[in-house]
């Protein structure tokens, strides 16, 4: 400015040395008068307007001072960072690197530098938008002002006044707000950036940051790299004239010039048009500018174009769309902590506090979308691509249900599929890598994916985690242990669980049968066992994400009755557990993530955490592999084309609403789960789809199938499970799980399977007695008959004998039938307890006659063990017969007079009963005697001559025919069972 004024200056020096010299001139004397007052008059009005310019300068400086007064400095720093700020759009891959597609984004950006862009391309950017980039210190000042009055005078045609500089500072740092404000920083701006940054740095800055229109998935692109690929299909640098000059048009009118519709369909030739006038626009620029020559633009102008454009493609959305969701899901996950942490921020805070964790979800939703992040992950893309085809291809989940509903953007009613759904993954067990995963039957249906956030009831799938691999790590069975199938009704809520079939006891049975056949009632009661130990906290080290307070306390968890449920991904890799011989590795599917700048801000180190011990996982898994032998998973067995050593799992919740499969063998777990988002049972349409559980084990072997197919070794390997030495095979009692005892050998009941040698069972069985047992009924309960007892009233048996006290303490607290501990088996054990008598006499009973039938009451005492029948008919007592206890209160009688006594455990009686008389005139007069009837015992045989007595009877069917005696028999030895 000060070099302009004195510029200015001189030349008015001259100028006035000039007039001085011409005023002074004789020959010009006698206009000097006239000249010099139009002289004084031009120099007053030249200082006039020399003043007002200087006015309206000054206003215009004060104005655009007042515009910019809140502007921050910014520093160079600031600036710079500002303006790198490409947002540009992460990458995710499968493993392998191999590219899936973009992060879903509203524009796709990627970074590229200056000298991997075409010289073309620059010089139609330059000739198109700043024809002076390289001279000009960041504005033009009469584009400017051309700008201004085309604005004053509301021109219809705006050519615009932004040089490239002002355009990065308007899309980095501003806002595409138009106002004087916003320009007036704009300009202050841009003069700071050219003394902060180079003109190559800001042209290529502009290169990576202005919009393009569409690419050919019909995303918003940004930047010169991101148009070349999404338009043509190659590289900034690959560009030729034409193409180059089309994507330099673009930026005037994006969405105008772009060739692809929002779909990424190529627009109709109508639709093309403005695009490639515009590009014959910048064509006729670049000549002008003389960047091309004559020929070249005829060239060019007449260039097809359309030619070039690359075919519609899908996103990556649109092909793995369960898969670009999880990953995305998964990376937020990660970048969230990293974030936080970057602030100084726990990590672990995240998942104490809801806000910050929802704060830092949101950062890392921002990040993940426009970091120019690559996401590596462990998902197998064959392997991905021939399960999920498979799934599709399933023809027996079930009945597909319709309902109605309310279409958001139409605002009608519409009928939508209800199917049953699927969720299904595939964990490498020795690293946690989740190889494959099926989310569900169609994203159009459900966005849920079924295999990693569906939480539902895990079923009887829970019985090895919770249930039977605590007890053997615990000590307490081994994998052939008893354990009881008896039912029970809780006292306290009145909780009665069933087996699957609801009538089904099996009383003791092996645990290994058990958890084969999947037995509801022994893993309650088992669970009931150990549930004070809290083996819940088992299932916290392997990462069940929802459990409750409840879930720790009720036994319903341990038939997987969980309060919220489980993921498909935390029941399967909680079995892999066991495939890692007790140790738990956290499944994962994001394997590392790289910046921009090529370094790796994430990659996954995996922390095994120790479970179950190496035998305890060794046993469990033996037990599992009778579940495909002979068990409920034998169907998917046999579906397999291939072997292996696998062991697995089914399971059902309650009312079959949710069906499961985990199998494993040493390599790989696969878990399957089949069921309806609004849970129904899938028990129904059998006869077309087979039973549930069947669909299930199909389901598993078809996908395990596919996965062999891709990958042989891995998924069929030969491997077997390794036995620890400290697994042992040992014998045992198989009704109490002790040592054999001579009585439990002797009764067939020793059995051999695997323990830890630490818990081999050392102290001899002392359920059983060997010995002849008599017992009585009193009450309709049995009781052991003591030295005293008459032994018309006693039941003998001869063989084995279930302590009762064991019977109780196998049956636990949760009580039951002790008559069902041994369910179907052929052999017999009697259990009976001990009775304490009370030495006082039995109440007498009242006796009725109808027709020859002889009636009579039950006694009020509680010790009776039966009713002896007296004949009266000749004064005295004659013993006609004896009744035990339980039986019928009548018996068939012939002529004369009768009378009845109760008779107690001890052998007392109850005084006469009322006589009654049957076809007799004369009544004696009864013997109420208190002489003890034992006495006179041995001197009364018990049964006529005219009956004759089977030796085999068995005790019912004695105890329905000779409860009628009616006679004596002379050999008394005869009785005796």
């Amino acid at each position: 400015m000060k070099e302009w004024i004195q510029q200015f200056k001189e030349k008015l020096i001259k100028l006035n040395d000039k007039i001085e010299h011409i005023a002074t001139s004789s020959d010009t004397s006698k206009w000097r008068i006239t000249f010099s007052v139009i002289w004084n008059l031009r120099l007053v009005f030249f200082i006039l307007f020399l003043t007002g310019l200087v006015f309206v300068f000054s206003i215009g400086v004060g104005y655009f001072a007042s515009l910019v007064k809140d502007e921050p400095l910014h520093s160079k720093e600031d600036m710079r960072k500002q303006v790198y700020n490409y947002e540009e759009t992460s990458e995710i891959y499968f493993a392998g690197d191999i590219y899936i597609g973009k992060i879903r984004t509203d524009l796709d950006r990627q970074e590229t530098e200056l000298d991997k862009v075409s010289p073309t391309l620059i010089q139609a950017v330059l000739a198109t938008e700043d024809e002076y980039f390289y001279e000009h210190s960041g504005i033009v000042p009469k584009a400017v002002l051309r700008g201004l009055i085309q604005d004053f005078t509301n021109a219809q045609t705006q050519t615009g006044g932004s040089t490239l500089t002002q355009q990065l500072i308007k899309n980095q740092i501003l806002t595409n707000e138009v106002s004087y404000e916003r320009k007036a920083r704009e300009i202050l701006l841009a003069f700071r950036l050219e003394h902060f940054m180079t003109k190559d740095e800001i042209l290529e800055a502009y290169l990576n940051i202005i919009p393009y229109g569409r690419n050919a998935s019909g995303r918003n692109i940004a930047g010169v790299e991101t148009a070349a690929q999404g338009i043509f299909g190659i590289s900034a640098s690959e560009l030729n004239l034409p193409q180059a000059a089309y994507i330099a048009g673009i930026p005037q009118a994006p969405f105008a010039h772009t060739p692809f519709t929002q779909k990424g369909q190529i627009k109709s030739p109508e639709g093309l048009k403005p695009g490639i006038e515009r590009m014959k626009t910048v064509l006729y620029r670049m000549k002008e500018v003389g960047y091309i020559t004559e020929e070249e633009y005829k060239e060019a102008i007449n260039y097809d174009i359309t030619k070039d454009f690359r075919e519609p493609e899908a996103q990556s959305f649109d092909n793995y769309p369960y898969l670009t969701f999880e990953i995305e899901r998964r990376a937020k996950e990660i970048m969230a902590r990293i974030l936080a942490e970057r602030d100084g921020i726990d990590p672990k805070r995240l998942d104490e506090e809801e806000n910050l964790y929802e704060k830092y979800i949101i950062l890392a939703d921002r990040d993940v979308r426009s970091g120019g992040y690559r996401i590596y992950t462990t998902i197998d893309k064959d392997m991905y691509d021939a399960m999920n085809k498979a799934a599709k291809e399933f023809k027996y989940y079930g009945h597909t249900f319709t309902k109605k509903e309310i279409d958001p953007e139409t605002n009608e009613e519409v009928e939508v599929p209800v199917p049953v759904q699927v969720g299904s993954i595939l964990i490498e067990n020795n690293t946690g890598k989740i190889l494959s995963f099926v989310g569900g039957r169609d994203f159009e249906i459900t966005e849920l994916n079924h295999a990693t956030q569906a939480y539902r009831s895990n079923g009887s799938t829970m019985k090895p985690l919770l249930v039977y691999a605590p007890a053997i790590e615990y000590g307490l069975i081994g994998a052939g242990s008893p354990v009881v199938d008896v039912k029970f009704v809780r006292k306290s809520d009145g909780y009665a669980p069933s087996n699957y079939y609801v009538n089904e006891e099996r009383g003791v049975i092996p645990a290994r049968e058990a958890l084969a056949h999947s037995q509801n009632l022994t893993a309650v009661r088992l669970y009931d066992q150990i549930i004070d130990r809290r083996p819940a906290e088992f299932l916290e080290k392997m990462k069940f994400s929802k459990l409750t307070k409840g879930d720790y306390e009720n036994l319903a968890t341990s038939i997987g009755a969980l309060e919220i449920g489980t993921t498909v991904e935390e029941n399967t890799n909680a079995f892999a557990t066991f495939a890692n011989g007790g140790k738990f590795i956290e499944a994962y599917m994001i394997e590392k993530i790289v910046d921009v700048d090529g370094n790796v801000i994430f990659e996954h180190k995996p922390e095994p955490v120790e479970v179950f011990s190496p035998e305890t996982s060794y046993i469990i898994t033996d037990m599992l592999r009778d579940v495909l032998e002979y068990g409920t998973a034998v169907r998917a067995r046999t579906s397999l084309k291939f072997s292996s050593d696998f062991a697995a799992k089914t399971g059902t919740s309650q009312d079959t609403k949710d069906i499961w499969i985990v199998g494993y063998n040493p390599n790989v777990s696969l878990g399957v789960w089949l069921g309806y988002d609004q849970p129904r049972t899938l028990f129904q349409f059998n006869n077309r789809y087979f039973h549930p559980s069947t669909r299930g084990n199909l389901l598993w072997a078809a996908l395990m199938n596919a996965a062999y197919d891709v990958n042989p070794e891995l998924i069929g390997t030969k491997e077997r499970f390794k036995q620890p030495e400290d697994v042992v095979t040992a014998s045992f009692c198989g009704i109490s799980g002790m040592a054999p005892s001579k009585a439990c050998s002797d009764a067939g009941l020793v059995r051999s399977d695997l323990f830890i040698r630490k818990f081999v069972p050392t102290v001899a069985d002392n359920s059983l007695i060997s010995a002849e047992t008599n017992t009585v009924n009193i009450n309709g309960e049995s009781y052991l008959a003591l030295d005293t007892t008459p032994v018309e009233f006693t039941l003998a048996s001869s063989g084995l004998s279930l302590n009762q006290e064991f019977a109780e303490k196998m049956l636990g607290r949760l009580g039951g039938d002790p008559n069902k501990l041994l369910g179907d088996k052929s052999l017999k054990i009697v259990t009976a307890k001990e009775f304490q008598p009370d030495d006082v006499a039995p109440q007498p009973v009242n006796a009725t006659i109808q027709g020859n039938t002889l009636s009579w009451s039950q006694s009020s005492s509680n010790d009776v063990v039966g009713y002896r029948i007296y004949n009266m008919s000749n004064g005295e007592r004659q013993l006609f017969a004896s009744v035990r206890s339980g039986e019928n209160l009548s018996i068939a009688v012939n002529g004369g007079v009768y009378s009845v006594v109760a008779v107690d455990i001890t052998g007392l009686e109850s005084p006469l009963s009322n006589l009654v008389t049957i076809g007799v005139t004369e009544q004696p007069t009864p013997d109420n005697g208190e002489d003890n009837f034992d006495d006179e015992l041995g001197d009364i045989p018990m049964f006529p001559d005219d009956i004759e007595f089977d030796p085999d009877m068995n005790n019912e069917q004695m105890g329905n025919t000779n409860s009628r005696r009616n006679s004596r028999n002379n050999n008394e030895n005869d009785y005796n069972e």
